[in-house]
């Protein structure tokens, strides 16, 4: 998925309060019906503001089941978490997901979670410290993903290397096979802090925000012209990137969704996520595209 300008529409199933089964079922009718064009999952191991105990599935390998069972979809996790897997053991996970799926993975990164201000509500101290993983600072998170994001590419070309940053030593990486698509998959890289848009910038082919009610139009608005800065300052084509956006789904008020579709649309976002939350209705992705999609848009422009 190279930039293109083109409209698409995804789908997007946090593997929370549901089963594999019932995933996979929305994920084929996905793949059988062309105006969605993606799909992805998550990556967290406990679920967000709901009991702990409830079912929650691990994004890597289920989206390596799903990319079998798939034909068509591209794929991935929006977003991956910097702060879980070494750098260059999640480039080899991805290269077998893209492998798995004949070249089809979109690869989804962030920088995860980081230490926050006392007076800031911080869902991942539970699921961090349920699994043993470290909070780091912000600035520490954000080194971490851009050396994550070289250390990625770099695995990718299938040749040896040693790297030497500040947070990561690699003596003799490879990865073979490589990835199927070349120079590899599309880098995918969500968050909409200032420093963050600056590893956008430098690193990513498609960048994605969380729209309303997560960040309203005006605040996402504000973080394009930051990514555009950004660019413009490494000498980078602001276009080069492709602007994307996920937003949950209403079941009961389709009307709120379309609105905030066309607001996405008109603010220059070419690469939407429908968020479907579960349970799932009987048919739901067909009625995402005939209650969300097409009263929206001409499909047959954004095709």
């Amino acid at each position: 998925m190279r930039v293109d300008g083109r409209l698409s529409f995804g789908i997007k199933t946090s593997p929370m309060s549901t089963t594999y089964e019932d995933v996979l079922s929305v994920w084929r009718e996905a793949d059988a019906i062309p105006e969605i064009e993606h799909a992805w999952l998550w990556d967290h191991f406990l679920p967000l503001f709901r009991d702990p105990s409830e079912p929650i599935h691990e994004g890597w390998t289920m989206l390596s089941a799903l990319a079998a069972q798939t034909e068509r979809l591209k794929l991935g996790l929006i977003v991956t978490s910097s702060a879980v897997r070494p750098p260059a053991v999640l480039a080899k996970m991805a290269a077998t997901v893209d492998v798995i799926s004949g070249g089809r993975l979109v690869f989804g990164i962030g920088v995860g979670g980081t230490q926050q201000p006392a007076d800031v509500d911080n869902p991942a101290i539970r699921e961090y410290e349920a699994y043993g993983l470290p909070l780091l600072r912000p600035a520490e998170g954000i080194q971490r993903l851009a050396e994550t994001c070289a250390i990625v590419r770099q695995m990718w070309t299938g040749q040896p290397f040693d790297f030497h940053g500040r947070r990561f030593r690699l003596t003799g990486a490879i990865c073979r096979p490589t990835p199927i698509q070349r120079p590899g998959p599309p880098i995918m890289i969500g968050g909409w802090g200032i420093k963050t848009l600056r590893v956008v910038a430098e690193h990513a082919d498609v960048w994605n925000v969380p729209g309303p009610p997560h960040l309203t139009i005006d605040e996402i608005v504000r973080c394009l012209g930051v990514l555009d800065e950004h660019c413009v300052a490494i000498g980078r084509d602001p276009a080069d990137i492709t602007r994307s956006s996920q937003i949950i789904v209403s079941y009961d008020d389709a009307t709120s969704t379309r609105a905030i579709i066309r607001e996405l649309i008109d603010a220059g976002f070419t690469h939407i996520v429908l968020g479907l939350p579960t349970p799932y209705p009987e048919g739901v992705v067909r009625w995402a595209v005939d209650e969300l999609i097409a009263p929206t848009v001409d499909l047959s422009d954004s095709r």
